[in-house]
């Protein structure tokens, strides 16, 4: 009786205590264990609540309301991570499932148990490994979008076989095998897109032409080599085709011009050839035609102009002979880029009459004559670019009337007259670039009202006049150039308002009187040339306050008084002062015979090395007063030198005693056969030997007795103040660095990892002991005056050693190691400027939990090369050590700092991208690297800015970064020019000398 009652009463409490997950139906515990499998960052599945009675209010669930049945499943960017939650195929009437914008790490053979769906999206994941062949088990499938992750490998066999398909999409994944011909077998395909994947190289498939229901094929960046087949003419429903950034050749097939419903098509950065196909003008609905950057010849046939094309790109071909008159009647017509071709003529009177230009470039070609005055007739034109022609006349009044203008190039061509008062003002400018012209009179007072202006270019004209005192209000103001004109009067005190400059060039004018005071507003000006005017008075020692000029140029002028000692503070490049009317002597730091010629024309200067500078007058009759000064110096330092040497033994003698005490508490793990004892270490540890400080500790060099040098880095004691415990770009001191350094680096072997010998401790000091790497760090040579060390073909090596290091670490580590702090500052040189990778006091092993990522409760690594995501999620993977490589790179590149007050809020990133898109890629890379390495300079600024994607899922791995380095060198090694004029391969397998030609 007693145990039935118990057994009564047990069950009772089971039901009390039974979760009310039981009020669900199938579909919602099915739906509810799917959440459970996942990790929910965000908590966007915190409404799907097992106390409903149904999921078909939940978010993200919609069920066909007659039978409540859950039919659809959109779960796109709520940030959720973990494998594919194979209980959502038990759904029976499932049909639309998406993953889209998740962090989704594993697709399962599984999948194909869904057997009701009909759009399937996983884009934007974390997917690897191959592609899944049961996928196409699916018998409803119609959309499979699985781009923007990281599958691999083949297109299996079994995708060949899809019954329903219409739409695929692979794109911006690793496949990496051939594209297969069995794709034109689905039939039913409306499109597909394989885009930006590194297929093996080969050709088009022809069966491709099978699919006679496509809509839309993609193959852009997919390796495309040999002749677009003829094929393609059969896709009648047509409507977008995109084979651009191929290495495709031979000519256009005419069969192309019988794709009747086509609307855009693009072939642009491949290697076509020949003239462009007759029969054109049947493509009726033609509404774009990008052939750019190919070997196109011939002319721009009449017929183009009688499609209803709203843009035309022709760019960068060998097109010659005159634009066709009747493309101005084209009513369309949006964009026309037609530069870097060998046009000539004259531009159509009427062209934008009657069409709303936009954008114009009709840059680098022959054209002449003048410029359209009709161009902006329908007030739409944002861009006119049409630098390095003949065109002559004046700018048309017209164009002052064009609100929407935001850049303007007219430079090198021979425009004459003076500009339009209304032209100067326009309020959206913000590129107007009118040198290399016959331009005259002044510089408009309107100019006060382009308030958007940020690059104004107008040097080599015959501009006259003072400088308009509105200038200052230009407050975006970054470059001003008007050197080589014939400008007068005095700088205008507002001209120190322009805080955003960087840099100002008025060279060869005849500006007169002296500089407005307070050029200290100026913080990132960096670079001012002034010379050769009549500018007069003291040089204002303001500038050497301006903190991030490193050129300057005050030469040909007529500057009095002493040369200011606050220059020394400056960091330049380039300093001239030379031919003024300066005197006195020269600060000390400006008395070496280097700067000799920074002076010459200056009688009246004087000082240490430079002779000639000044009159060597009263030098006898002062010689006795120098040669009894000089005794007492002498006296004075043979005594000093005395005590301090009586001092420094009595000194090493106590501190070996100490040691002899200390030496026995110290613990030695190490990781590598040593040839040397920890009192070699220990005995080194003064600061006569100090080459680093940071933020853990102080960084030693030793030479050992063998010869052979060892780094020591000595971690900080305990806890330091407050203001010693942050480094400027680290922030916080890590307690747990010296372990992280120790695990990480003690176990692993690799050519571009820096080696760790072995640790010392004791219970208040912890010592580590890494190989010597001469040449310091990178960022240390690139950014200092030793940065002309480092040619092109020394950064290209670097790049590649550093990414294969990394490379290392991510994927040939088990676990994978994220380093967390990648930057210029830790990878170091040796003495052949072999790269390593160093300073792991951060890493982290990223235990793979289903995630894709691990969550850190701070951040770690530098202002400057944090990736987007790890700064605001604090979430961590491969691809945030990624993101700063590739900051790496662009400094590479670039030759400038990943944070700079020249770049005002703006890091390297962002000055990169929009300096590359208002002035070009020339603006962009280092001065110093010689231009005939600039093919491969542009490739590695595309590898960085792919690098610094803001999405991880649009960043390469560090595998796939190593093997885009790695094809420069193979397809398109780094060339020199010889004497002979011939192109010559660099090698990089001389240690000695990493720039020699074979």
């Amino acid at each position: 009786m007693f145990l039935s009652f118990l057994s009564f009463l047990l069950l009772l409490l089971a039901g009390a205590a039974a979760p009310p997950a039981l009020s669900l139906n199938q579909e919602g515990l099915y739906l509810h264990g799917a959440k459970l499998s996942l990790s929910d960052q965000d908590s966007s599945l915190a409404a799907w609540d097992d106390r409903d009675a149904s999921p078909c209010g939940w978010p993200g669930v919609g069920c066909d309301h007659p039978s409540g049945s859950v039919v659809s499943v959109d779960l796109s960017g709520f940030n959720l991570g973990g494998p594919f939650p194979l209980l959502l195929c038990r759904l029976p009437n499932l049909t639309f499932l998406s993953f889209f914008n998740n962090s989704i790490t594993s697709l399962p053979a599984g999948v194909s148990a869904c057997r009701s769906l009909v759009h399937l999206d996983l884009g934007q994941n974390l997917l690897a490994g191959d592609l899944p062949a049961s996928l196409a088990d699916l018998p409803g499938l119609a959309y499979l979008d699985l781009s923007a992750n990281n599958f691999s490998g083949d297109i299996p066999a079994s995708f060949g076989r899809f019954p329903r398909l219409e739409v695929l999409s692979l794109v911006n994944n690793l496949l990496d095998g051939a594209i297969p011909g069995f794709l034109g077998n689905v039939s039913t395909l409306k499109m597909l897109n394989i885009s930006y994947n590194p297929f093996a190289p080969g050709r088009i498939p022809p069966e491709l032409g099978n699919l006679t229901n496509l809509e839309v094929l993609w193959l852009s960046e997919c390796g495309l080599t040999g002749k677009i087949p003829e094929s393609l003419g059969r896709l009648k429903r047509l409507t977008d085709l995109d084979l651009a950034f191929n290495y495709l050749e031979g000519p256009i097939p005419s069969s192309l011009t019988d794709l009747e419903s086509v609307v855009q098509i693009e072939l642009y950065n491949n290697s076509l050839t020949g003239e462009l196909p007759a029969g054109l003008s049947k493509l009726t609905a033609l509404r774009l035609l990008d052939a750019s950057m190919n070997r196109l010849t011939g002319t721009i046939p009449d017929e183009l102009t009688r499609l209803p094309l709203e843009s035309l790109n022709l760019y960068e071909n060998q097109f010659s002979g005159e634009l066709p008159a009747s493309i101005a009647d084209s009513p369309n017509l949006n964009e026309l880029r037609l530069f870097n071709n060998r046009l000539t003529g004259k531009l159509p009177k009427n062209l934008g009459q009657n069409a709303p230009l936009q954008y114009i470039d009709v840059s680098t070609n022959n054209f002449s004559g003048e410029i359209p005055a009709s161009l902006c007739a329908n007030g739409e034109l944002e861009e006119l670019l049409m630098i390095e022609n003949s065109f002559s006349g004046p700018i048309p009044e017209a164009l002052g009337r064009c609100q929407r203008l935001t850049r303007v190039r007219l430079g090198n061509n021979r425009l004459s007259g003076e500009v339009p008062s209304s032209f100067w003002g326009l309020p959206r400018v913000s590129l107007l670039e009118l040198a290399d012209n016959k331009l005259s009179g002044p510089i408009g007072e309107e100019i006060a009202r382009a308030s958007n202006l940020s690059v104004l270019s107008l040097s080599r004209n015959e501009f006259t006049g003072p400088l308009p005192k509105g200038i200052g209000t230009i407050v975006r103001l970054l470059d001003f150039s008007a050197s080589e004109n014939k400008l007068t009067g005095s700088l205008p005190e507002s001209i120190l308002n322009l805080g955003q400059l960087g840099r100002l060039d008025l060279r060869s004018n005849d500006l007169s009187g002296e500089l407005p005071s307070g050029i200290r507003h100026w913080k990132k000006l960096n670079e001012l040339d002034l010379a050769d005017n009549r500018l007069s008075g003291s040089i204002p020692a303001d500038i050497g306050g301006l903190s991030v000029l490193n050129y300057l140029d005050l030469s040909g002028n007529q500057f009095s008084g002493k040369v200011p000692a606050e220059l020394q503070n400056l960091k330049l490049n380039q300093l001239n002062l030379s031919y003024n009317s300066l005197s006195g002597p020269l600060p000390p730091m400006f008395t070496k015979q280097m700067y000799k010629n920074s002076f010459l024309g200056n009688p009246g200067l004087c000082g240490g090395e430079m002779k000639g500078l000044c009159n060597g007058g009263g030098e006898e009759r002062n010689s006795g007063y120098v040669w009894l000064l000089r005794s007492i110096f002498i006296l004075a330092g043979l005594v000093f030198i005395v005590g301090v040497g009586w001092f420094y033994m009595k000194y090493k003698s106590f501190k070996n005693a100490k040691r002899a005490i200390d030496k026995s508490k110290w613990t030695l793990m190490s990781f590598h056969k040593l040839g040397f004892s920890e009192d070699e270490i220990l005995d080194c540890l003064d600061e006569d030997n100090v080459i680093g400080t940071g933020a853990s500790g102080k960084v030693y060099k030793v030479v050992l007795s063998s010869g052979d040098a060892v780094a020591v880095k000595k971690l900080w004691d305990g806890p330091r103040k407050e203001s010693e415990s942050h480094d400027v770009e680290k922030g916080p001191v890590q307690d747990d660095g010296f372990d992280a350094e120790v695990k990480t680096l003690g176990k692993i072997r690799h050519k571009n990892i820096v080696k760790l010998w072995c640790s010392c401790t004791t219970r208040d000091c912890k010592l580590l002991v890494y190989e010597y790497m001469p040449n310091g760090s990178l960022g240390d040579l690139l950014h200092s005056s030793k940065g002309g060390l480092l040619d092109w073909p020394t950064r290209y090596r670097i790049a590649v050693d550093a990414a294969e290091g990394l490379s290392y670490l991510h994927h040939d580590c088990v676990p994978p190691i994220v380093h967390r702090d990648v930057k210029s500052n830790n990878i170091l040189l040796d003495a052949d400027f072999g790269a390593r990778v160093a300073d792991f006091g951060v890493a982290k092993v990223v235990e793979r939990t289903g995630k894709g990522h691990e969550s850190m409760s701070v951040i770690a690594g530098s202002c400057g090369y944090i990736a987007p995501e790890y700064a605001y999620t604090l979430r961590v993977n491969e691809k945030s050590d990624t993101y700063s490589f590739g900051v790496v790179l662009l400094e590479l590149v670039t030759g400038r700092r990943p944070v700079d007050p020249e770049f005002g809020e703006k890091d390297l990133v962002k000055w990169v991208c929009i300096t590359l898109d208002q002035k070009g890629v020339d603006q962009v890379i280092d001065r110093k690297l010689d231009s005939c390495f600039k093919e491969d300079v542009c490739k590695v600024l595309n590898i960085g800015l792919q690098c610094t994607s803001p999405l991880p899922i649009n960043r390469p791995s560090m595998r796939r970064v190593v093997k885009m380095l790695q094809e420069i060198s193979a397809e398109n090694a780094p060339k020199k020019v010889n004497k002979d004029g011939k192109l010559t391969p660099y090698y990089y397998d001389d240690a000695s000398d990493p720039g020699s030609v074979a």
